[in-house]
Parts: C-alpha cells; structure tokens; sequence
C-alpha cells in the first residue's frame, strides 16, 4: 500500500481529532468564583501601609525563613516569593490502623502490606502589589498547600491549606517584622 502525502494528512488528522476528544477538559465549576473563593482571597491578603514592595518581600522571607521554609525563587521586580518545608506526615491512628489491619491479614495467612502517608512538603507562594493608582499601600498575599506521599512513594493528597489560624499567624509575624524593619530595631 502507497501512502500518499494527501493520505498521510488525512490519517494524522483523524487521529488528532480522535486524540482531542480524548484530552482532559478543565470543568466548568473550576473557573467560577464563589463565595468561599473571596473569603479565602480575604483571609489570605492583607494591606500594608508602604510603597517599599523590596523591603516587604524581603521581610516576608525572614518571616518564612523563621518559620522553618526553604526559599525555592524569588522574583521581586514581580513580588514574587516561593518557599516550602518538608514534614512528617506521619499520623499516629493512621499506623495503628494500618497494624491492627496487617495483623488481622496475618491472622488469614496472607501477608499484607498497606500504604500510609509517611511525608509531605508545604508550599507557600506570596505576592505582593501596590494596591491601586497613586496608592500608599501594597497588598501582600500568601497561598499554603501541601503535597503528601505516602510510604510506597506515591501522591495521596494534593490540597491547599486554608486554616484561618495560618494566615493569622503569618501575617501577625509578617506585620512585626515591617515594624521592626521600618523603625530599623
């Protein structure tokens, strides 16, 4: 069989149009805005009273830093920051789940090993922009999440943080750290 160019274009189209089909489609709910989307914009943005976004991401790092996070890049012509930390993701229920579990096995004469998560690493990525035209203030803003890997290796949680207590904490070290760094303490 002679495959022509004219054939050839034709088949690869075809299966292009079968392949697209195929493709993962971003759902539509998950560029919508809710109600819970500006509460978690709110909980994670707070104004300061400063032009000086340099000196804001360079307090924003030392609070990070203090914090235990590893700075991963940094961008500050865009007040850009992006930090994370590794952790235990070890649960105590969880293990003794997982024993009580592989015990029971032993007990039917199959031996069993089961999956516990074992790590995680959080991610913080912190923004910053002057609020407005002519404006005396610059919006920082801050996102937590974490990835967890269970015993074996692999991903079992991908999530953002969204406890309101972190975004507390962080900003309440953040606004002591521009004090102190304006006032030069």
């Amino acid at each position: 069989m002679v495959l022509t160019f004219r054939k050839v274009s034709v088949l690869a189209f075809a299966l292009a149009f079968i392949f697209a089909g195929c493709a993962q489609r971003i759902p539509k709910e998950a560029l919508e805005i809710t109600s819970e989307s500006l509460a978690d914009r709110q909980r994670q943005t707070r104004r300061f009273a400063t032009t000086d976004e340099k000196a804001l991401l360079s307090s924003s790092v030392a609070v990070l830093q203090d914090l235990g996070f590893t700075l991963e890049a940094s961008a500050t012509e865009l007040g850009l920051v992006v930090a994370a930390k590794d952790l235990s993701a070890v649960e105590p229920g969880e293990i003794t789940a997982v024993v009580l579990v592989a015990a029971i096995t032993l007990l039917g004469g199959a031996p069993v090993v089961l999956p516990w998560d074992s790590k995680q690493k959080v991610n913080v990525s912190l923004t910053t922009r002057l609020s407005g035209e002519n404006s005396e203030n610059t919006l920082v803003r801050v996102t937590f999440q974490r990835v967890v890997w269970n015993n074996q290796g692999n991903v079992t949680k991908t999530e953002p943080l969204n406890e309101a207590r972190l975004y507390q904490e962080f900003f309440e070290k953040l606004s002591k750290a521009v004090f102190l760094d304006a006032n030069e303490l």
